[in-house]
């Protein structure tokens, strides 16, 4: 039986095996890119998480973000919620109104959703915003907690 895998499988197979905080070197692209193909992913879906990656690398090391106001309201744009559900958004507004989120980490969490370019389930969404978090200095209380939402299933949040 093929198993359908996608992008956000191979992110959180990187995370747990490659980025997480116990894991202190990085091998070479092309070991991990063996290694994932060994284990059963795709290639186009490995090389689309490396891209993944790697632009989440960019945005971040852009210092031009605008500080939004404190009291400034997030629209979500039609194709945002065509990726997006209601119980996603609950749960990514909760995020920023708990101050795990920054006006300016969600929307790099955004952005790389979007960069998915299909719907999620809330369980990937946690992850991208956990991976996007700990990719981001100054983050780690914040990821810390979603680290501790993903692997022990704890959550309070309106949908």
């Amino acid at each position: 039986m093929l198993i359908k895998q996608s992008v956000v499988d191979v992110l959180m197979f990187l995370f747990e095996e490659y980025l997480g905080e116990n894991n202190e070197t990085m091998d070479e692209r092309s070991d991990i890119q063996n290694r994932l193909e060994e284990v059963g992913f795709q290639h186009q879906e490995i090389d689309q998480a490396f891209d993944w990656l790697e632009d989440l690398a960019t945005l971040r090391e852009d210092n031009n973000h605008i500080q939004a106001n404190t009291n400034s309201i997030r629209v979500f744009s039609d194709f945002e919620k065509n990726i997006l559900d209601e119980e996603s958004i609950g749960f990514l507004m909760y995020l920023e109104q708990s101050k795990i989120l920054t006006p300016i980490t969600r929307e790099l969490v955004l952005d790389r959703i979007m960069a998915l370019d299909h719907a999620l389930d809330i369980e990937q969404l946690k992850w991208i915003v956990m991976i996007v978090l700990h990719t981001h200095p100054g983050e780690e209380n914040a990821f810390a907690w979603m680290e501790g939402l993903v692997f022990n299933e704890v959550v309070d949040y309106i949908q």
